[in-house]
């Protein structure tokens, strides 16, 4: 082997330093690459400013990574001089912007609404019977005509019933539609105007007081 050869042989085999600092693609140093020499099987990171320093050796090949970020190779000049070779590094961003994702635990909509339905919980039946009780009772009551009643027939309807719940406190209530003594009372309510609002009842009492004979003097 000639002198010349044997010189650059030896040139190649010596250790030198590789340093410089890492930025990204608007120019702000990037922290945390890994730096890795592929002959000596040596690597580094960069250090918070991005500034990085790594042992390598002419014409050895640099692998450059970080997360977020293309990967670079670069090979140090076989003719570099001195032990000293500077080499920064423009790393070039590697992600995609995706709009937002909205991750559940139901993989359809089948079983969320299976699962909705299986955690709701369990009503009472007399809460049930309550709430239905309420619901028959506006229908009706928005199902039903106004009507108006006179003070006195509202006052002996109260009456009555306040006195058939005293009679038939404990025991089954008595139906009336059956009862003859009911349906007499009725029919003498009618006779007596129970069922005339007040004012025919004025008019008819008027009427009557007009066609009064005068007293004999």
């Amino acid at each position: 082997m000639s002198p010349l050869a044997n010189s650059q042989g030896t040139d190649r085999n010596r250790l030198i330093q590789v340093n410089g600092i890492i930025t990204d693609d608007d120019n702000h140093p990037v922290p945390h690459v890994s730096i890795i020499s592929t002959r000596l099987r040596r690597g580094t990171v960069s250090e918070m400013t991005g500034i990085y320093s790594l042992i390598s050796m002419p014409g050895d090949t640099v692998f450059v990574s970080a997360l977020g970020f293309k990967k670079i190779t670069f090979q140090v000049p076989v003719a570099v001089e001195g032990r000293l070779y500077k080499r920064d590094i423009a790393l070039v961003s590697d992600t995609i912007s995706i709009e937002g994702v909205n991750i559940f635990p139901w993989k359809n909509y089948q079983e969320f609404k299976r699962e909705v339905l299986a955690n709701q919980p369990v009503m009472k039946p007399e809460l049930r019977f309550m709430y239905e009780n309420l619901a028959n009772i506006r229908t009706t009551i928005a199902n039903t005509p106004a009507y108006s009643a006179s003070p006195e027939a509202a006052y002996r309807l109260s009456m009555n019933q306040q006195a058939d719940n005293v009679v038939t406190h404990g025991q089954t209530p008595v139906n009336n539609i059956l009862n003859p003594i009911a349906w007499a009372k009725f029919f003498n309510g009618v006779k007596g105007g129970l069922l005339k609002n007040q004012e025919t009842t004025t008019t008819t009492r008027k009427a009557k007081v007009k066609k009064k004979k005068p007293a004999r003097e």
